[in-house]
């Protein structure tokens, strides 16, 4: 059998093992908040949900509130923070708004958006309704 052929791909490129770090990183980081809030009393409804254009990393309920959550690492609070862009903003509302046409209250649900920062160590910070909204 030629090299290459039946078996696996050769050796990943340095930006291809930061890619898959970061995306493990990522599902580590959505994991300890969509524990941080299930401790909280909060269910979850849904993990990476696509629609609108973006998606949203976890959605949940309290009674009859869904919130959206936005999840953001790194090093420090500050510079997973710093990662948030008005057009990201944007972009979440709008999926926000998308998921909300399924609901039976429509747009009148009770919603909020929320931002989740993990920071190195692994420590998690809620800033609720972070975007004004709901």
């Amino acid at each position: 059998m030629a090299a290459g052929r039946g078996s696996s791909p050769g050796p990943r490129t340095a930006r291809q093992r930061r890619g898959a770090q970061a995306h493990h990183a990522g599902s580590a980081a959505e994991e300890l908040v969509a524990r941080h809030y299930e401790r909280a009393g909060y269910a979850i409804a849904a993990r990476r949900w696509r629609g609108g254009g973006a998606e949203i990393d976890l959605i949940l309920r309290q009674g009859a509130t869904v919130i959206f959550v936005e999840v953001k690492h790194s090093r420090s609070f500050d510079a997973a923070a710093a990662r948030i862009t008005p057009a990201q903003m944007e972009r979440m509302m709008q999926s926000a708004a998308r998921f909300l046409e399924g609901e039976p209250n429509g747009a009148l649900t009770e919603c909020r958006l929320d931002i989740a920062l993990v920071d190195g160590t692994g420590r998690v910070e809620i800033l609720p309704n972070a975007y004004g909204q709901g």
